[in-house]
């Protein structure tokens, strides 16, 4: 980000020096050959480019911050002679103070800096009134951005997290209820079906159609675990008849 930084904000005063230089051969006002020369007179300024990096993340920040931090170590005597290029870094998760922001990035920024602890952001929704009105690209935004998936009507201008935040702990409780027993009817059909192999596989060498080794290692079982699975679902081996 440092070096994307300088670039844009060095592209952007070039800019300005362009069109400084066209207005100045349009005007044919330059003063003397030098000005004509650079294209840029002395009681020409530049417009400051302040550029902003906006971090949207959940976790620390750990980049670079100036273009020094990108170099590896060096001789101090050299510093004086590097142009350093620091970025203005916005991070929530550094913030303290919310109450400076008036619009939509409040609630987004606090449910940023909380979204790693679910009990702070469970407490933030639902007893900060900032959340009974929120606007819907805000809420678009923190389902991007933090993962979530409140649901909202598209129509309507500002959303109740607090409420939309209450639907949404449910939903995902029925919804893990629901894969729950899901999960459970899948894995007790499985054991079932293991279950009528294994008697089948007893039915027949109870009855000398399979030899007890053969079955035993149709149900992936040693010979003497076989033999006792058999006795206890009441089957006997052939030499115990």
């Amino acid at each position: 980000m440092p070096v994307k930084t300088m670039i844009y904000d060095a592209m952007n005063y070039g800019e300005q020096v362009n069109e400084a230089k066209k207005q100045h051969q349009k005007n044919k006002d330059y003063k003397s050959s030098d000005e004509f020369l650079s294209g840029f007179t002395l009681e020409d300024r530049l417009t400051p480019v302040i550029t902003i990096t906006l971090y949207l993340g959940t976790k620390n920040w750990d980049g670079p911050r100036s273009l020094v931090e990108m170099m590896p170590h060096m001789d101090e005597r050299f510093r004086p002679f590097i142009n350093d290029y620091r970025i203005n870094l916005l991070n929530p998760l550094e913030i303290t103070d919310f109450s400076k922001f008036k619009t939509g990035l409040k609630p987004l920024f606090e449910v940023l800096k909380n979204a790693s602890d679910e009990g702070k952001l469970n407490d933030l929704i639902t007893k900060d009134e900032t959340f009974t009105r929120v606007d819907v690209e805000t809420v678009a935004a923190i389902n991007l951005f933090v993962g979530t998936d409140i649901k909202y009507d598209e129509k309507e201008e500002v959303v109740n997290m607090c409420k939309a935040w209450d639907d949404h702990k449910k939903l995902g409780i029925q919804e893990g209820m629901k894969q729950g027993i899901q999960q459970g009817i899948q894995q007790g059909m499985k054991q079932g079906m293991q279950q009528g192999r294994c008697l089948e596989v007893y039915s027949l060498v109870q009855d000398g159609i399979l030899d007890p080794e053969v079955g035993a290692s149709r149900v992936s079982m040693s010979l003497d675990d076989f033999a006792d699975a058999m006795q206890k679902a009441g089957y006997k081996l052939p030499e115990m008849v």
